[in-house]
């Protein structure tokens, strides 16, 4: 024999009620059918009888629900031979009910008792039903039963009496005996009791458990446990298996698949309980044993929370080495029914908190108040505090047990993602780790430990790009390309959630298709602002973010140090704020550094050359920068390499703002601000501390070109066109070409035109390539040579999605 349950969405309609239907005629052994009431139907019973006790009319609209909901349901299912007799006891006791509404209503009182009364019609005319849909099924009251005694203020189950009496009620069980969930009876009295919301499940292990059961099975509109709460987290599955002790752990923590009380009984006597969809029966579900997980499973199961969490702690120097002092907190706390499920106390004794629902918060605290009266007033205990608005999180898993490292890397994942943690406790089980944190991290926090724990399928970067010209265009099409190779083969999801051109940006916490993202920004009606765009990045506060900006605003740039601050992963192709004051540059690295987070700018210098990186390494394993020798401007070196007695230098300008080598305005480039800001970024990572002002420059275009507009640039520059091919000629002949150099040395930074011949690395660089020296105490009498394209969009932006691809550590 075995005891199946059906909760409200399973007996909610009449397309619902078949699929019960076959799946009790279809089992084999004989079997006890625990239901619940229509779904929702315990709401409207409740909320009818709240507005009777306040004298409230309207009660009357949800009764008629009821009563209309439960006819067709009727009429709809229930065969034609016993349509009448069904009517006829539902009949009666909806009759009941509305009477007993009715004088709720005149008295304007509702009791306890009243409404424990109120609210068992529910499963007392469900189960009239559903018996007699279901071929050859016997109806019994669980009233008869299920005894339960009071304590504390609660109905606690009897369970002595009620293993007898179950025993004795189905010693001659029949094929189906149908059974209401939820309801009970006063030992004593005889009252109407309940189980509490989700007493259903209770009843069914009760039941499973008093007949040695083969099986329990809930019947419920999920397809089992899940690793966490696919409302949350879309990339949530079904836990195949459960040992008894993690699913307990899971259903106090806000797991709600199961109603907790359940698996207690069905424990004790090692029934297995396997949770079913009965909407999908053909899925294989949750099994719940006394087995537990094999070493060699994921470290931790799944992850449970409760969104309503008050932690309250009480603290006093009074406290230390007295010995009770928790006695009475808990003592006090129970004889007023509230209920503690979580607890964190310092060593040094001087505080204990513990964590209860909101609604328990305003009584705890009354009666802790008045608990510890004495010692307050004598300034021994400082009283008692509460703070709301919090949510408890909870990993489960058997294999945490005895596996070091665990708390460590949850720790280190909140704190990454800037999730403060108020409280926690770990019982030396090791099956469960809680912890309290503000309620509007709690999305957050079930995301990156479900990410971080490998219970996703796959790590996820979730992705602002800002600036969509042609490298954040080239950028965005790189990802689109790569998406699907670095979820199958690196288990890395890319996910742009946010997006901004000049005038309109876009945000998706569920992602936006980067194939039509221009479509996405066209149909938004949020302005493009560096203050809106870093708004809407902090307030989604979502897990693993980083702000990739491919624009050149300083506006921008100077948003980094807030989303730093708020454990916003930076990558930047704007090299301003890398380059701006050594004061901010060093605050942003520290920044980073002490959210966990990263601050990247590979390609401020050299594009998608490992320059940056490179100096990192060098510098992070002991070595010491002595001399950098760098052409950094593809735009120079590309006027430069065409530079001819035919190609004049006007003329070398405009083809190299023509074919996109050059800033907008060309001046931009010429003037050697675009060189001396990666000579200082280059610099401070070597570890000098360089500002832009320090930089000698040797220009070879003089100051008053750069004055006035662009067009008079343009009128203005041929003048210089004879007097330059004559410097170029005079290096010609000597094998010489020009190079605009940047340089390094000594601390002292520099940079200005240099002819150099055909013996020295920087000769031989066509195009708009790169080259940088690096001369180390290491590498000395070899300088290191990392030579390539330093210009373009199509490499920049690469050189920006390798370091997007770091963030992830992937290998």
């Amino acid at each position: 024999m075995k005891v199946l349950k059906f909760g409200g969405t399973s007996v909610g309609s009449v397309e619902s009620l078949y699929n019960v239907k076959k799946i009790v005629e279809g089992c084999e052994e004989p079997v006890i059918v625990v239901v619940s009431a229509l779904g929702g139907i315990t709401d409207r019973l409740i909320t009818a009888a709240k507005l009777a006790g306040n004298g409230d009319k309207t009660y009357r609209d949800e009764f008629d629900f009821i009563v209309k909901r439960h006819a067709d349901v009727i009429a709809g299912i229930v065969p034609d031979e016993y349509k009448d007799e069904v009517r006829t006891v539902t009949g009666s006791l909806l009759e009941e009910l509305g009477n007993i509404y009715k004088g709720v209503c005149l008295i304007k009182d509702l009791s306890t008792k009243t409404l424990d009364t109120i609210v068992s019609y529910g499963e007392r005319i469900s189960s009239v039903i559903v018996s007699r849909i279901i071929s050859g099924a016997r109806h019994y009251d669980s009233r008869n039963f299920i005894k339960t005694e009071k304590q504390f203020g609660k109905h606690i189950v009897d369970f002595e009496l009620t293993n007898r009496l179950v025993r004795e009620t189905f010693v001659d069980c029949p094929r189906v005996a149908l059974v209401p969930g939820f309801i009970s009876s006063d030992r004593d009295s005889g009252d109407v009791t309940n189980l509490g919301r989700g007493g259903s499940d209770y009843t069914a292990a009760i039941l499973a458990a008093a007949l040695s059961a083969s099986r329990l099975e809930i019947w419920t509109d999920v397809d089992g446990f899940m690793t966490a709460d696919p409302r949350v987290i879309n990339s949530a599955y079904v836990i195949e298996h459960l040992s008894f002790t993690e699913a307990m752990e899971l259903c106090n923590f806000g797991a709600k698949v199961i109603y907790p009380p359940t698996i207690y009984p069905v424990f004790h006597k090692n029934i297995p309980i396997a949770i079913k969809n009965t909407f999908n029966p053909e899925a294989p579900g949750t099994s719940i044993t006394e087995e537990q997980s094999s070493a060699e499973g994921k470290a931790i199961k799944g992850i449970s929370s409760i969104n309503d969490t008050c932690l309250l702690t009480l603290s006093g120097l009074g406290m230390v080495g007295v010995i009770g002092i928790n006695s009475r907190i808990f003592n006090a706390l129970a004889k007023s029914g509230v209920s503690v499920f979580l607890v964190s106390q310092a060593s040094s004794e001087n505080n204990t908190s513990f964590a209860v629902r909101n609604a328990d918060a305003e009584l705890a605290v009354k009666v802790l108040n008045e608990e510890f009266a004495l010692e307050i007033e004598t300034g021994e205990i400082s009283g008692v505090s509460a703070e709301k608005d919090l949510a408890t999180v909870a990993i489960v898993g058997e294999n945490m047990k005895h596996t070091p490292g665990i708390a460590g890397k949850l720790f280190n994942t909140l704190g990454r993602n800037g999730i403060n943690v108020i409280a926690c406790a770990q019982g030396a089980s090791e099956t469960n780790i809680s912890f309290v944190i503000e309620l509007n991290s709690l999305r957050k926090a079930l995301n990156v430990i479900h990410d971080s724990f490998f219970l996703s399928d796959a790590q996820v970067l979730n992705l602002f790009v800002v600036g969509v010209g042609t490298v954040g265009r080239d950028l965005l099409h790189q990802i689109k390309k790569q998406q699907q190779n670095l979820l199958e083969n690196k288990a890395l999801r890319l996910r742009l959630v946010g997006v901004a051109n000049s005038r309109k940006c876009v945000f998706s916490r569920d992602g936006i298709d980067i194939e039509h993202y221009k479509e996405a920004l066209e149909a938004s009606d949020i302005i493009a602002t560096p203050e809106r765009i870093c708004q809407e990045v902090i307030k989604m506060n979502i897990f693993n973010s980083v702000f990739v900006d491919c624009t050149a605003s300083s506006e921008v740039a100077s948003m980094y140090g807030k989303l730093l601050s708020h454990n916003i992963s930076v990558v930047a192709a704007n090299k301003i704020a890398a380059s701006s004051n050594y004061k901010n540059y060093a605050e942003l690295k520290k920044t980073a550094r002490k959210r966990d987070v990263k601050y990247l700018f590979e390609t401020n210098v050299g594009a998608g050359l490992p320059i940056i990186n490179t100096i990192n390494n060098l510098i992070n394993s002991g070595d010491r920068i002595l001399k950098i020798e760098a052409v950094v401007s593809g735009t120079l070196n590309y006027i430069f390499n065409i530079l001819s007695e035919d190609v004049p230098l006007s003329e070398a300008i405009r083809r190299a703002q023509e074919a996109g080598y050059s800033e907008p305005d060309p001046r931009v480039d010429l003037s050697g601000q675009d060189v001396i800001r990666k000579l200082v970024i280059l610099a401070r990572e070597a570890g000098y501390v360089v500002e832009q002002s320090d930089v000698k420059r040797n220009l070879f275009i003089p100051e008053e070109y750069f004055e006035g507009t662009q067009e008079e640039f343009w009128k203005k520059i041929p003048e210089l066109d004879a007097g330059f091919e004559e410097k170029r000629k005079a290096v010609a002949a000597e094998g010489k070409q020009f190079r605009f150099v940047a340089r390094l040395e000594n601390g002292e930074t520099e940079v200005g035109l240099q002819a150099v011949d055909n013996r020295h690395p920087f000769y031989l660089l066509e195009g708009s390539n790169n080259v940088i020296l690096i001369t180390t105490e290491r590498y000395k009498e070899y300088p290191m040579v990392i030579k390539g394209y330093g210009a373009g969009a199509v490499v920049t932006a690469a050189g920006v999605f390798a370091d997007i691809i770091s963030i992830a550590n992937i290998r």
